[in-house]
């Protein structure tokens, strides 16, 4: 019972983040409701947002594994909790996707039957990409050639990045920081710029919990092997271990490198 509030946080948390972000991208997939990239990234940033506003109360709103390993090499969070962060994290990624098919399930059929697409097949990934990522990214056309290395990297160097904006953005020992009350928003719009830059690659991962949740449940509803992005279970490297790389190598720069800089030089920029 004492760390209820931090598995409802998080796992509230999580279902928001995902039940909003792969929401946008199965109208966009079923639909065309958006057109480019930015406002599929912009409404994962505001998901985003919205899930760190409505949560970071109970558990501080990681929602993110690679976060919360992060926040533990750093020490912002204690090793024993991690366990129960991440299975909220999880478990509210799955359902959120289990959610998002009871409504678009119909709408996914109808759309695998006007283009001859069976289930499982690996012209599936068309429908399989609103639950999991795959590289090169299915709607980037025929020009992307990723490898799962450059995957990987671009994975890493996202997930570098976010956390180092979480850091930037959260820690008081910069004085450039803003207020906390608009924390959330700032580091959604980092996440919706990130997006932006890596999705053409690998649809953006960043989230190993918002990766391998709905993918495991792409994996149960008739996409199988499918849902996977290669036969060598490069998802793993691609979308779990990257990720938690680079944000545990962006924690190691800013806590280790950054704020010692940033604690020595106290006074504010003219």
């Amino acid at each position: 019972m004492r760390y209820t509030a931090f598995f409802v946080g998080e796992f509230l948390g999580t279902f928001i983040l995902v039940f909003f972000g792969c929401g946008s991208v199965a109208v966009t997939v079923l639909f065309g409701a958006h057109v480019g990239l930015f406002q599929v990234a912009l409404l994962w940033g505001l998901s985003v947002t919205l899930a760190i506003y409505a949560t970071r109360h109970l558990s501080c709103a990681h929602l993110n594994p690679a976060v919360s390993i992060a926040m533990v090499i750093g020490n912002r969070m204690l090793l024993r909790k991690l366990p129960v962060y991440i299975c909220a994290q999880l478990s509210g990624a799955f359902l959120a996707a289990s959610v998002l098919y009871l409504l678009f399930s119909a709408s996914i059929t109808q759309f695998e039957l006007n283009n001859a697409i069976v289930r499982g097949s690996t012209e599936s990934i068309q429908t399989a990409m609103i639950f999991g990522e795959f590289y090169p990214n299915p709607g980037s056309g025929t020009n992307v050639v990723v490898s799962m290395t450059t995957a990987a990297l671009a994975e890493a160097i996202g997930t570098f990045a976010l956390v180092f904006f979480i850091f930037a953005i959260t820690e008081g020992c910069n004085l450039g920081r803003p207020n906390d009350i608009l924390a959330p928003i700032f580091i959604g719009l980092a996440l919706a710029v990130i997006i932006s830059i890596i999705a053409p690659l690998t649809q953006a991962g960043l989230n190993p919990a918002r990766d391998f949740g709905p993918r495991m449940f792409a994996v149960l509803a008739g996409w199988g092997r499918a849902a996977l992005p290669d036969d060598n279970y490069g998802f793993l490297v691609v979308y779990i271990l990257a990720p938690v790389a680079g944000g545990s190598v962006a924690s190691l720069f800013f806590t280790r490198f950054l704020e010692p800089l940033m604690v020595k030089k106290s006074c504010k920029c003219a």
